[in-house]
């Protein structure tokens, strides 16, 4: 695939999927960063227009991976891995003092650690626990150690290569903040021949994304583009896309595609979710939480942005059609259906294997998406959701 530098030229407006109607539900929040297949779509829409002779079957041909983060320096920024937490140390003055009056903040630490599952501590042997998915828990630390906050929520490739070695020589300057801003877009309609807002359309407000000068996105699609401008987001905005040379980082984190088990080497094994994936609650059926149903046997931990005893499943009830019901009156008939935002698995998600497993019974999935057949299954597959990148502790 060839990759490619994208630069707004504008805000960015990705809304929710909520349900959203001005007057009632008058507030549509942002969705940052977008989603692959939006920016996918983005994309194709720089290829020639196809032959409208040509049957009009679902035509799958094309791959994409990202989209991910490059600042001015040509730095690739990936999501942080969720189960990282930066330590500070105490200095002999604040030791003595014992006070827990210690600045919170992830600019003050100087190492990093990685939660653990709590079944390998003692001392959260009285947490019950109704799943075979044990919680994750900070590890026990130094009494002059002390627990920073959370790290900022990009890191460097480079620095991404060395956790997924098991190495925790992380400083702070391989994290980065949000480079975006939000932009509140309101709007109103006026009465005709009135001072008044227009009751039925009202006062509503959108949440627009403006990216921090010289930040921009890079994606990897599987077509030859010449440099041009594509509409992305709501509003028609524009964003330049640009050809780039493959990211040399982006060389070093192949290696980790694929799992490497070995006999001598089967302590704390991990997976690291690079882009939303979707995993099946139960095999088969359209129904998602955290981690696969086929995963729950084999898993140690695992860590997310989302509720674990839950799966955080949102459903809304759509108004499909209207029947006659046995009294003779027409009723709305209600269809249940799941709000995509919640449906996917957050990237930088990570899921720890259980050491005493055989390598046999360890999963061998490169991504994390659904297992039924289906044209919308392939375009998951094809667009890179739910891509899996293997590491040990």
């Amino acid at each position: 695939m060839k990759w490619y530098q994208l630069t707004p030229l504008d805000v960015l407006l990705f809304r929710e999927s909520k349900p959203f109607t001005p007057g009632e539900a008058s507030w549509a929040k942002g969705f940052f960063p977008p989603p692959p297949s939006t920016v996918f779509q983005a994309l194709r829409t720089a290829l020639s227009v196809s032959d409208p002779n040509e049957p009009k079957s679902p035509k799958r041909d094309l791959n994409f991976l990202g989209p991910f983060l490059m600042d001015s320096s040509q730095t690739l920024w990936l999501p942080t891995p969720k189960d990282l937490l930066p330590v500070g140390t105490k200095g002999e003055k604040e030791a003595e003092e014992e006070s827990d009056n210690y600045k919170d903040s992830a600019q003050t630490w100087n190492n990093v650690t990685r939660l653990v599952s709590s079944d390998s501590l003692e001392i959260w042997k009285h947490l019950e626990n109704s799943q075979s998915v044990s919680a994750m828990v900070p590890p026990l630390l130094t009494s002059n150690e002390f627990i920073c906050g959370r790290p900022k929520p990009w890191i460097k490739a480079t620095a991404l290569c060395k956790y997924l070695q098991g190495e925790n020589s992380l400083e702070p300057h391989d994290f980065e903040d949000n480079p975006w801003k939000e932009q509140i877009l309101s709007h109103i309609e006026m009465q005709k021949g009135t001072r008044q807002v227009k009751v039925e359309s009202g006062y509503f407000t959108e949440v627009a994304t403006r990216m921090k000068s010289g930040w921009h996105f890079v994606v990897a699609f599987s077509a030859d583009l010449e440099k041009t401008i594509v509409r992305l987001g709501g509003e028609g905005h524009h964003t330049m896309v640009t050809p780039i040379d493959t990211p040399s980082e982006w060389e070093s984190l192949k290696s980790y595609e694929q799992p490497k088990y070995q006999e001598a080497d089967t302590e704390n094994r991990f997976a690291y979710l690079l882009t939303p994936g979707l995993a099946e609650v139960k095999t088969g059926r359209p129904i998602y939480g955290v981690y696969p149903q086929s995963w729950q046997e084999i898993l140690a931990g695992c860590v997310s942005d989302r509720p674990l005893m839950w799966g955080g499943i949102s459903s809304i009830l759509r108004k499909s059609s209207t029947e006659e019901n046995k009294t003779g009156s027409q009723e709305k008939k209600t269809e249940f259906s799941l709000l995509p935002q919640r449906a996917f698995v957050p990237p930088g998600t990570v899921y720890l294997f259980k050491n005493e497993l055989p390598n046999e019974k360890l999963p061998i999935e490169k991504q994390l998406i659904p297992t039924v057949e289906s044209y919308w299954a392939t375009t998951f597959k094809m667009l890179n959701y739910g891509k899996l990148l293997w590491g040990k502790r």
